[in-house]
């Protein structure tokens, strides 16, 4: 055992490749242990805020060449390793001190539980004399995070922070992904210990190999089916399978329909790809999936947003459901195919043994469907209105060429967004299963320094923006390059919808006062410009794109849109409201010649 050496270690300049900083039995405290851990995980970037419990960690930070982002709320923390995650497809990391430190966390931690995204979160706690005292800034937060995670942990010695930390980024990143929480008691920290790196001996961690059996089976199904279609789900994203499923789509000339999170898994302008299921899919996307006689779902969990009443969905579809994680076969619909393994093995397995096959009446079929729909889709505009958020989208999208990164926040301006990605490779982020508001600009932040190279657009409602507003700071001064656009209509838009469909147009706390964003912006030390002519749309979106520093863009828009389809609750997915009534008089014309409508938009009259 090396004696102990407390003399700090020499500076590695950031973007150095990282080596071994000290042999095995090295003797150091806790918190060099960590951030050796990290540095051998091949972490680069850490997003958090300090605190007393947590401050041996941030002391021995400067001797490490790994970037820390100072942070201005603890969730917004979380979500820029959750963006980070997502862009970079390694374990984005969080650190935070206890208590309120800690508890800040949980709606990123929840938020990347729901979609699968892998986190490891480091939170200080008090000393181990003290836990269970109520000490100050004391928190059970492993168990406060148990339904969130895939596991938690408290590190009670020195000698347990690497293996612990070994483990938890194994668990993050292995099987289906997902968060995981490392809570440090302080004497942990400073406590010593020699270093070593443990071989893991955790099993069940790598992914069930699909069986030849299972690929036969399906592939059999594939060719008697008549009306198959390939519902893509986040599984698809998260394994890097997107060229795999577009060959296999092709080969056997298969109709591809995406979830939310499934968006970025096939190229928009692909011919194979149908566009966005469920509640605010494209309807023709919709109705092909109630059609269809064979349902190939890959890595999606067949979410109610997704499916709409489960009964009611594809009634006459058999169902292949390849999942990573069992639990999730045959939860919410019943399947007759399961496959418990990694999307990108099923798929590469399928790839090398699929048949070349053409489907022209199921694709004359599909097309046609499209082509009524679009004919009926007049859209809401009149001659006397003035801009709307689809106008603000289909120019951000038209001058990226539908390459650009889109990360949105959560509500109507999610949904055109998604509804908008018909061409181009451009991936698209959001908050999906936890449809976390304030998501947008701190998870675009971790995207941008997972891909300093790409062209980054946040999307965000007024109401969104204003919860996590606040890291605009944290872009001046970490000089990050964001196109921020505000698709202000001065509601709660999504709630709004709801409210005018639903609830007898009664809007009870919807109407929402915002502050001035130019001055606001400004005030972070960021640029910003005020757009509410459809006319000058186009040239505030050149600037951005030209800008090399960020800016933001409050688009006025009016409140009066719709988001079109959607799918009421407790509906499915063929009862579809596919445009928006214009007027009570409007709502009552159609459901006196439609009188099932009415049950559909919730009997407004």
């Amino acid at each position: 055992m090396h004696p102990i050496d407390d003399r700090p270690h020499p500076f590695i300049p950031p973007g150095h490749v990282h080596s071994p900083r000290v042999g095995p039995g090295h003797v150091m405290n806790g918190a060099h242990l960590l951030w050796e851990t990290l540095l051998g995980e091949g972490v680069d970037v850490v997003f958090g805020y300090p605190g007393g419990m947590i401050l041996p960690v941030y002391d021995a930070l400067p001797n490490y060449p790994i970037r820390h982002m100072l942070v201005r709320h603890e969730q917004n923390a979380a979500h820029m390793a959750d963006g980070y995650a997502r862009a970079s497809g390694k374990v984005g990391v969080v650190l935070t001190t206890s208590g309120p430190g800690a508890t800040n966390l949980v709606t990123g931690i929840a938020n990347a539980m729901m979609d699968s995204i892998p986190m490891v979160c480091l939170t200080g706690q008090v000393p181990s004399d003290l836990l269970g005292t109520d000490a100050f800034q004391e928190s059970d937060i492993s168990g406060i995070t148990i339904p969130i995670t895939k596991h938690g942990f408290v590190v009670r010695r020195a000698e347990e922070v690497v293996p612990v930390l070994r483990q938890a980024f194994e668990l993050a990143r292995s099987g289906r992904p997902g968060p995981v929480l490392v809570d440090i008691t302080k004497d942990a920290q400073t406590g010593r210990a020699a270093l070593g790196w443990p071989t893991s001996t955790r099993a069940g961690l790598t992914p069930a190999v699909p069986t030849d059996a299972s690929i036969d089976d399906a592939l059999e199904l594939i060719a008697h089916s008549a009306r198959p279609i390939i519902l893509a789900g986040h599984g698809v994203v998260r394994s890097g399978a997107g060229e795999l499923l577009a060959a296999l789509a092709e080969r056997e000339d298969i109709p591809v329909a995406c979830t939310l999170l499934g968006l970025s898994s096939l190229p928009g302008g692909h011919p194979n790809n149908l566009g966005m299921m469920g509640m605010h899919g494209h309807p023709w996307t919709n109705r092909a999936v109630q059609r269809a006689d064979l349902l190939i779902a890959l890595g999606m969990r067949f979410d109610d947003r997704a499916t709409g009443d489960v009964a009611k969905f594809a009634p006459g579809a058999k169902k292949i459901h390849v999942d990573a994680d069992p639990s999730e076969i045959g939860k919410n619909v019943p399947v007759d195919l399961p496959v418990v393994a990694d999307v990108r093995a099923v798929l590469e397995k399928m790839v090398r043994r699929s048949g070349s096959r053409r489907r022209p009446e199921w694709w004359s079929e599909v097309d046609r469907t499209k082509q009524e729909c679009r004919s009926r889709d007049v859209g809401s505009r009149r001659p006397d209105d003035g801009l709307m958020a689809t106008d603000v989208l289909g120019a951000i999208w038209a001058a990226a060429g539908g390459d650009a990164t889109i990360v949105t926040d959560v509500g109507q301006h999610q949904m055109w967004s998604a509804q908008h990605r018909v061409t181009g490779r451009g991936r698209f982020i959001t908050s999906g299963g936890h449809g976390t508001m304030g998501f947008a600009l701190p998870a675009a932040m971790g995207v941008r320094l997972a891909s300093p190279d790409d062209e980054i657009w946040v999307i965000a409602g007024d109401g969104g923006f204003q919860m996590t507003a606040s890291e605009l700071s944290t872009v001046a001064e970490e000089r990050i390059k964001l196109n921020i656009a505000i698709i202000n209509n001065g509601v709660l838009g999504m709630v709004r919808q709801i409210q005018e469909l639903f609830y007898g147009r009664r809007h009870v706390a919807s109407g929402l006062r915002g502050p001035d964003f130019v001055t606001l912006a400004a005030a972070h030390g960021i640029d910003a410009i005020r757009v509410d002519r459809i006319s000058d749309v186009e040239s505030a979106v050149r600037r951005a794109r030209r800008s090399r520093d960020s800016l933001v863009i409050d688009f006025r828009v009016g409140a009066e849109d719709f988001v079109v389809p959607t799918v009421p609750s407790g509906a499915g997915l063929c009862e579809m409201v596919e445009r928006p009534p214009l007027s009570r008089a409007d709502v009552r014309r159609d459901t006196e010649r439609n009188p099932s409508e009415a049950k559909q938009i919730g009997g407004v009259a």
